[in-house]
This record gives structure tokens, C-alpha cells and sequence, in this order.
């Protein structure tokens, strides 16, 4: 009763939710190490959890990746909102999600292009999309309107540019994560505009969210 009075889960769904966790943590490591073919009893075995268990949560691979992409976005957003509600600077609010996000990609790297091609476009995908594009446009165009982050730069480059900036190296996590952050810094420089000198053009046209749903979306060879 107490748990219900004070609003916590019970033991059950505590222990539930805690297992998630541990499956998605799990699943992400193992999907990027050894692909989409890789076995769900791998995944299984690196929860700490039994495969009954995991099959009554989710029956199949297929739901098991939906769930990651969605917990994947759902995380950004919360990120977005969270960077754009507590730094009055768009500038900052920019900066803060894109370290806060990088710093929590984990071992795996990004969750969204790893699984995307593999899953069916659900109603909560898509509505999960939406929200996660509409976080992230808000985040570019403050930036945009304060006039500190290079116009050629558009809220599409966000999800691809964390993809590039979690390339998986041979080293600890921790370190690995302290190198992203420091790249992610160099990047910074050359995205911010200088009141001195306007910011060399970049390379070839920016994507859209057209071109990135694609994307995401092809299929793996």
C-alpha cells in the first residue's frame, strides 16, 4: 500500500522497469557489435535476465527494436526540451543538447540509423518522430534567430552529425565518451558565427527531413 500511496511503481513493475533498462542497454550493445542477425539470447544473457522473461515483454526481435527506437527518440526529446527550458541562451540550449545527448549514446552509438531500416513506420514511431523533429527544429531556430549558428546548418544535420561523432573506438567507454565531447567542442567552433568573419560555406546542400527519413528507412545490405 505504501508504494501506492506515495505514487512509487510496486515491486513488480519496479523490477519491470529496471529489467527495460537493462534490455536496452543490452540490446544496443549487441546490435551494434554484431548487427541485426545477432542472437536475442546474446542480448539476454548481457541483462542479466532470462529469455522467458524477455519474451513475455517483448515476443518478438522486431518489438524489442521498436521499443529501443522510440525510448531513442523519446530521450533526444527530452534532451531538447530540457536544454531549451533551462538556457535562456540559444546558443547554449544548443550546445548543452548536443553534449548531453553525445554523452549519453553509450557504448552502442546512435540507436536511431542502427535499427531504423528494420522496422516498420507504427503510429508511435511516427508519433515519436514528429515530436523529435519539432524538438529539434525549435533548437536550430532559436540558434537561428539569435543569429549564432551558421544558416546553412539545418535541424536534419543534427541527428547525422551525432551519428558521425559517435564513431566506436577501441577504448573505454569513459574515454571514448571524453574523445566525442572533445570533437564535439571543434565542431562547435566552426558551427557558431563569428561577428568578425562570416563562417566558410560548407560542402554540398544540407539534408531535409525528407532525405533523413529516407535514410533511415533504407534498407541494410
Amino acid at each position: 500500500m505504501g508504494d501506492t500511496q506515495t505514487g512509487r511503481p510496486r515491486g513488480r513493475r519496479r523490477e519491470a522497469d529496471l529489467n527495460d533498462a537493462r534490455l536496452m542497454r543490452a540490446a544496443r550493445e549487441v546490435f551494434a557489435e554484431q548487427g541485426w542477425d545477432a542472437p536475442v539470447s546474446e542480448i539476454a544473457r548481457r541483462a542479466g535476465i532470462g529469455m522467458g522473461s524477455l519474451y513475455r515483454r517483448y515476443p518478438s526481435k522486431e518489438l524489442l527494436a521498436q521499443r529501443m527506437r522510440i525510448v531513442g527518440m523519446e530521450q533526444l526529446v527530452a534532451q531538447a526540451r530540457t536544454a531549451l527550458s533551462e538556457e535562456p541562451d540559444p546558443w547554449a540550449a544548443f550546445a548543452r543538447f548536443l553534449r548531453d545527448a553525445l554523452s549519453a549514446q553509450g557504448p552502442g552509438g546512435p540507436l536511431l540509423p542502427l535499427i531504423g531500416g528494420r522496422l516498420p513506420a507504427t503510429d508511435e514511431i511516427v508519433a515519436a518522430a514528429a515530436q523529435l523533429r519539432a524538438a529539434l527544429d525549435d533548437l536550430v531556430e532559436g540558434a537561428h534567430r539569435a543569429g549564432v549558428l551558421r544558416a546553412d546548418f539545418t535541424a536534419a544535420d543534427v541527428p547525422l552529425l551525432l551519428e558521425h561523432l559517435t564513431a566506436r573506438i577501441p577504448v573505454t567507454d569513459e574515454r571514448a565518451t571524453a574523445l566525442h565531447l572533445r570533437y564535439l567542442d571543434l565542431i562547435l567552433a566552426g558551427l557558431r558565427t563569428s561577428a568578425a568573419d562570416g563562417p566558410t560555406a560548407l560542402q554540398g546542400p544540407a539534408p531535409d527531413w525528407a532525405e533523413l527519413s529516407e535514410l533511415w528507412n533504407a534498407s541494410e545490405g
